[in-house]
């Protein structure tokens, strides 16, 4: 399990993270959302030990994080990065052999995983001679190919159309299924309510709301996102 307790973070005056808490069991999805700026990719970074929190701990089954931990942990960023030159197989071999996997295993698994999300090309292709969409069904391959315990995805959803958005979905229950702990960010709330177990939401790296879904539907009725614009009433 992981557990997020009183964590905070700041960065000089700009408080980006203040006493966020939440528990991600296994085979549970949690979503995460609230506006850009709300904290969710900087709590996931501290998450990963990429920043170092002021305060509060991160444990994963009552201890805190290892570097073997970190094999078992699956992460999307929300800026996608590929080696374009790298051939399709190659690139997810890389990544997943940075997990521990070897060589062999993530060949035999490769035809499988570009099935599974019907990724248009074949495993000798160039990644720059993928389509955006099919170059972003790649990473995530990456990033689950290795069947993590622990799988933190930023902004998933983010350019996919319906029907890739359905695969990823499907991609995420599996790992559910497979007794993963699973915590996402997104602006969609249709894809948050469609899939999360439990919801923690953010405003300006405040916790303003942290429950399962059904009770908060309960409670709530029907939770809206609104998101600010700078555009008067006359532009809209």
């Amino acid at each position: 399990m992981l557990a997020v307790k009183d964590l905070v973070k700041t960065f000089g005056t700009m408080t980006a993270v203040d006493d966020v808490s939440f528990t991600v069991k296994p085979g549970e999805i949690m979503g995460l959302i609230g506006q850009n700026g709300a904290g969710k990719t900087t709590t996931f970074r501290m998450i990963l030990n990429f920043l170092t929190p002021d305060s509060g701990t991160i444990t994963w089954n009552d201890h805190p994080l290892t570097a073997k931990d970190y094999d078992i942990i699956g992460y999307l960023p929300e800026e996608r990065g590929l080696y374009p030159k790298m051939r399709v197989q190659d690139q997810i071999i890389y990544f997943a052999r940075l997990r521990g996997m070897k060589t062999a295993d993530v060949k035999a698994r490769i035809p499988e995983w570009l099935e599974r999300f019907q990724v248009k090309g074949k495993a000798t292709d160039k990644i720059k001679d993928l389509s955006k969409g099919n170059q972003q069904k790649v990473q995530v391959i990456a990033t689950m190919i290795h069947m993590p315990k622990l799988v933190i995805l930023d902004e998933p959803f983010s350019g996919l159309d319906p029907v890739n958005a359905s695969l990823l979905m499907a991609g995420i229950e599996m790992l559910k299924d497979n007794g993963a702990a699973i915590i996402y960010s997104s602006h969609d709330m249709a894809n948050v309510e469609a899939i999360s177990d439990h919801l923690v939401m953010l405003k300006q790296g405040k916790m303003v709301l942290n429950g399962a879904v059904g009770d908060i539907r309960e409670s709530f009725g029907r939770t809206k996102l609104f998101i600010e614009s700078g555009l008067s009433q006359e532009d809209l």
